[in-house]
């Protein structure tokens, strides 16, 4: 059995964003059903909704930054209760077979998770995300949102808030490290807010100063230009990590000539293009290039409970569902501070 509920959809990959109906399942033994109060925009809602990243599946419901209260549970469920604040990150199933899964990395599935929208469940039907009324998820996949954080800027953090977490924590940010973060973006700026919360000495290298007095609101102790011809000069053979959180090429073999000794640069942003370095580039520091996904539940269950403990969540600004078209275009412009949210109780009941 199925229940219709209102969404915002998009008929394929040119065209505006449409109001409309999807249908979801009725709650399994195991399922929570949950009232999305609000849904973030990522950039790769826009990668995906514009078929920017390969062919996608349409009509697509795009989200997957979702945050609201628990309605109803199935009979099995012991992990939450009606009335308990709740997030769902990227994904909403693994196989819960593999070594990764086991390790509580699902994120790494080796049959490949389920997306939460944009993707299939394994018994083949379609996913839709949060831009949406309501979704209907396993318990073992939702994750609780601590009361510290109020909803709307605990959205962001089931993706922008873990794609950062997780690099800093794996290579070791915190007191007596350097770390840079490229880019003060929706990701760039949850990087500096948890590199500063675990102590780590932070810098921001952004393409202007625009934003420096945000950056350094957020926690960053240093802010460069990488326009500036001189910056890399300056900054040669300082960070032991970088985080790089941009969606656009760079110039890997400058932003490695800024690592010390056994640094690391990490790419959590997603070019699509190619990126090229020169082999010497690592060579000459025992240096290392590397990428990062998401994180497992339990480590996203982690970060939600770290933020919370240091006051932090996303810098958001609140749009109404008829918004969302004119939000992408500002996001591709870099013209928001610093994540979009959208108010899906703003979402019009279809006829």
């Amino acid at each position: 059995m199925t229940t219709t509920i209102n969404a915002i959809k998009k008929p394929n990959a040119e065209a505006p964003f449409e109001f409309g109906t999807i249908e979801r399942r009725d709650p399994l033994e195991h399922d929570v059903v949950i009232d999305i109060k609000f849904a973030g925009i990522c950039h790769s809602d826009i990668h995906q909704a514009r078929e920017e990243w390969g062919k996608a599946i349409f009509p697509m419901v795009p989200g997957h930054e979702i945050a609201g209260i628990v309605t109803e549970v199935g009979s099995g469920v012991t992990k939450y209760k009606v009335g308990d604040r709740v997030g769902v990150g990227c994904f909403v199933d693994s196989c819960r077979e593999c070594e990764n899964c086991k390790a509580g990395e699902e994120q790494f599935c080796t049959k490949g998770n389920v997306a939460t929208y944009n993707g299939r469940q394994y018994s083949g039907e379609e996913t839709y995300g949060g831009y949406s009324d309501t979704v209907v998820v396993d318990e073992n996949y939702v994750l609780g949102i601590p009361e510290g954080i109020d909803l709307d800027i605990a959205a962001p953090l089931l993706c922008a808030g873990i794609t950062t977490y997780s690099p800093l924590k794996h290579w070791g940010a915190g007191p007596g490290k350097k770390v840079a973060i490229v880019g003060m973006g929706g990701l760039g700026h949850m990087g500096v807010k948890i590199a500063a919360a675990l102590g780590a000495e932070v810098t921001v290298l952004s393409q202007s100063l625009s934003k420096e007095e945000d950056g350094k609101a957020f926690g960053a102790h240093h802010y460069y230009a990488t326009k500036d011809a001189e910056t890399f000069k300056k900054l040669r053979g300082e960070f032991d990590l970088i985080i790089n959180t941009v969606s656009a090429d760079i110039d890997v073999d400058a932003y490695l000539s800024t690592l010390a000794l056994n640094g690391s640069l990490v790419f959590v942003g997603a070019p699509e293009k190619p990126q090229s370095f020169r082999a010497f580039s690592l060579i000459g520091g025992r240096r290392s290039l590397a990428g990062s996904n998401i994180g497992g539940i339990r480590e996203t269950q982690e970060m939600l409970d770290f933020c919370a403990e240091h006051g932090i969540g996303a810098t958001v600004e609140v749009i109404s569902a008829d918004q969302v078209d004119e939000a992408y275009d500002r996001v591709v412009k870099s013209d928001v501070r610093y994540r979009f949210v959208i108010d899906t109780a703003t979402i019009p009941a279809s006829a």
